[in-house]
């Protein structure tokens, strides 16, 4: 009981992120995210790349251990 507690603890907290999409070209976007917990901004050239970017941070921000 106390493992899916704290399991569902590590999920909750989640992560921040801040989209700026500046063109829309091929029917995607094109921009910038920057992830606020750790103050890094990447570039991404589709929203397929961004979805990546962000899935990517939060893999890294979960413990090994864990999820």
């Amino acid at each position: 009981m106390q493992d899916e507690q704290n399991g569902r603890k590590n999920v909750s907290q989640g992560a921040s992120f801040i989209i700026r999409i500046t063109d829309r070209e091929n029917d995607t976007w094109q921009g910038s995210v920057t992830w606020t917990d750790k103050g890094v901004t990447k570039y991404f050239r589709s929203t397929l790349e961004l979805i990546k970017l962000m899935d990517s941070a939060v893999q890294a921000a979960m413990p090994e251990a864990g999820v």
